[in-house]
């Protein structure tokens, strides 16, 4: 066999987009090391594959091999694979236009999943970091001959007949000067726990495995322990504490994907716009930005997925949206919503407790996804101010945040002839939470189309304790989503109406009682009425009167028409800012309140001077504006250079009422 010496040129087809040796062609130069050993990776299971068909020897368990050399600034990636001869090395590298895996594939198409990407391409990933690239390789097919082949980075190259024992690859990098970042120990060995961690054959460096091997989701759930989840997630997310329940994917039609996703417990710090569930191919790390592939709702959950048919770009780092990876992500979110029903049906106190970490995966996700709306319908709880019903949410002893968070094995759908528990659930601090459907089942007959909530307690404490003082139910709806929510929510039961407590009081609240008019023809509501509109000199400030049910019903409070607050809500999110108290509103004046029946004998005992008011009318006018930023105050409505003004002016009023007292 004559000698093999051989010297050319390496042909790259227009249609190929891969630029070779650019250093644009991957967003960070690191990610070399993940396609080098990704490519011994299929080296590996190429040999496997073709030794099970009777084309090549079996050869030693797979392992890939990393050697440094301080004295010649070489990295060497080693592996025991099927190798390559001659004429595969000038086909595979040389014409990248061609894939060795869809040839390998079509010989071995039972396995097609057992392949990572295309050795060709990933390959040239090395001369980001690499002034020349050797590579050394003896196929395991009978009779082969080693052969080393050389580029510098220029189309030319060298192909030469070489010297290896066993079969498999070297890849040799001569670094540049700029990388030799890469012949530290400790800076590879970071890179293969990111990249090759999970990789289901040993990565060594100078002789020590580095790499865990074992991916858990691989694995059914059946084998998993709770401590097993609990235990990847510390891993994968240390010091972020346990999670709070789990969900384990795992399908092989029309697509495989295997992954566990975790709900983490709420931080305030949910990453909406890029997520932290980590993206793996056949147990090599891609990514850790996976907005392509699961909805935008469900992107601050964290784990992993792992799938070959989610299709890359040259750096596997960025996604293709297509038909298939849409199919997917409704897999993903029909998997969670799944989830999320067992645990509602199974442990309804559970789910209560861990509700607020929930609420906002599932209410964004319901006003974003239909589908998702569907699933989870039946699974929006809500604070109430009704009491929960402990006797309806038993909970067993054993039910720690290890043994709640089960495992996501499917369980039996609840026969037909099973309810919903409708009763108010304990949950964490003594909250109890319910459906919207069990807070309609507590509503009189004929006012069940109205759901009153709130979305501050100390901003709405005024309103919200007078409709509790009548017994009315309250739902709580005070997260950060809500302010969209609720409307989403009224759109989809049209025969709804969602009214805040703020926003108006009914007769159930107020005293029917009749008043007498004076000569004039005027009662004390309406003289009330006039006194704060003359104090106020505020045409924007709607002024009412009533008498208001309860000793603890306050002098008078803000209400916010339901409407013209949404418009106010919607304008302050739209321009990022807090809402704030609308410039109109209405001031309802209570006038059993004692200090407000005081304010009418000042104002009634005041007599017209020819200097103008007397001093009671002025004092009387003083107190009403007091009355009115109390008001205010209650609800957050002065704005932070407003309150010393308002303590100044306090502090004078109580002069001048001490004065009249002594």
């Amino acid at each position: 066999m004559p000698v093999l010496d051989e010297k050319g040129q390496i042909q790259i087809h227009t249609e190929n987009i891969f630029p070779i040796i650019k250093k644009a062609v991957y967003s960070g130069h690191e990610v070399f090391l993940r396609e080098l050993v990704s490519n011994g990776l299929d080296a590996i299971s190429k040999r496997r594959m073709a030794a099970m068909a009777g084309d090549c020897s079996e050869g030693d368990e797979g392992k890939i091999s990393i050697r440094i050399d301080r004295e010649k600034n070489t990295l060497t990636i080693t592996d025991n694979g099927i190798g390559m001869t001659a004429e595969e090395v000038k086909r595979y590298i040389n014409q990248v236009a061609f894939s060795s895996a869809e040839d390998f594939l079509e010989k071995y198409k039972q396995e097609d999943d057992a392949i990572i990407g295309h050795f060709g391409l990933g390959f040239y990933s090395s001369f980001m970091v690499a002034k020349q690239v050797e590579l050394v390789s003896l196929s395991a097919r009978p009779d082969a001959e080693a052969v080393r082949w050389s580029c510098d980075g220029s189309p030319s190259f060298s192909l030469e007949a070489a010297e290896r024992s066993e079969p498999g690859t070297d890849v040799i990098l001569h670094l540049m000067e700029e990388e030799l970042e890469y012949i530290e120990p400790a800076r590879i060995r970071t890179l293969i726990t990111t990249y090759c961690d999970f990789m289901p054959v040993e990565v060594q460096l100078e002789g020590e495995t580095v790499n865990k091997r074992q991916a858990p989701w691989r694995k059914s759930p059946r084998d998993l322990s709770d401590e097993d989840y609990i235990e990847l997630y510390r891993y994968l997310y240390p010091f972020q504490g346990d999670p709070l329940l789990w969900v384990h994917l795992n399908t092989d039609y029309p697509y495989t994907l295997q992954g566990i996703l975790y709900f983490p417990k709420s931080t305030g710090r949910a990453d909406w716009d890029k997520g932290e569930i980590r993206l793996y191919c056949n147990q090599v790390f891609v990514s850790d930005s996976i907005k392509e592939v699961v909805p935008r709702y469900l992107l601050p959950l964290r784990g992993v997925i792992d799938s070959p048919d989610i299709p890359l770009n040259v750096s596997r780092s960025a996604l293709q949206t297509d038909r298939r990876v849409r199919s997917i992500g409704g897999f993903v979110a029909k998997k969670v919503g799944d989830r999320l029903k067992e645990l509602h049906r199974d442990d309804p106190r559970r789910y209560a407790e861990i509700w607020e970490s929930l609420a906002p995966f599932i209410k964004i996700g319901a006003m974003e996804d239909d589908k998702f709306a569907e699933q989870v319908a039946d699974l929006v709880l809500f604070g109430t101010t009704a009491t929960a019903q402990t006797a309806t949410a038993p909970a067993d002893d054993s039910s720690s945040d290890d043994a709640t968070a089960a495992d996501a094995s499917a369980k039996p759908e609840n026969s037909a002839g099973d309810t919903e528990n409708l009763d108010p659930i304990p949950g964490q601090g003594g909250k109890a939470y319910t459906t919207l459907a069990g807070y309609r089942s507590r509503l009189a007959a004929d006012n069940d189309k109205r759901i009153l909530y709130c979305t501050d307690e100390a901003g709405q404490a005024s309103a919200l304790a007078l409709w509790k003082s009548q017994s009315a139910e309250v739902l709580l709806a005070d997260t950060f989503v809500d302010t969209q929510f609720i409307p989403w929510l009224e759109y989809r039961h049209e025969e709804l109406k969602f009214q805040r407590v703020d926003a108006e009081l009914d007769d159930s609240l107020q005293e029917q009682e009749s008043e007498l008019a004076d000569a004039d023809g005027k009662d004390n509501s309406e003289k009330l009425r006039q006194l704060f509109k003359g104090a106020l000199a505020n045409d924007k400030v709607t002024i009412q009167v009533q008498a208001l049910k309860g000793d603890s019903a306050p002098a008078a409070l803000i209400l916010l028409p339901e409407q013209m607050r949404r418009i106010n809500d919607m304008g302050a999110l739209m321009e990022q800012r807090l809402p704030g108290l609308p410039d109109h509103h209405v001031l309802l004046v209570n006038r059993k309140h004692k200090l407000v029946e005081g304010l009418l004998k000042l104002s009634a005992g005041s007599v017209i001077t020819g200097a103008g008011s007397s001093p009671s009318q002025q004092l009387a006018d003083e107190l009403s504006a007091h009355i009115y930023e109390l008001a205010r105050l209650a609800v957050g409505g002065l704005e932070p250079n407003q309150l010393a003004g308002f303590q100044q002016r306090s502090s004078d009023l109580m002069g001048k009422l001490m004065e009249r007292g002594l």
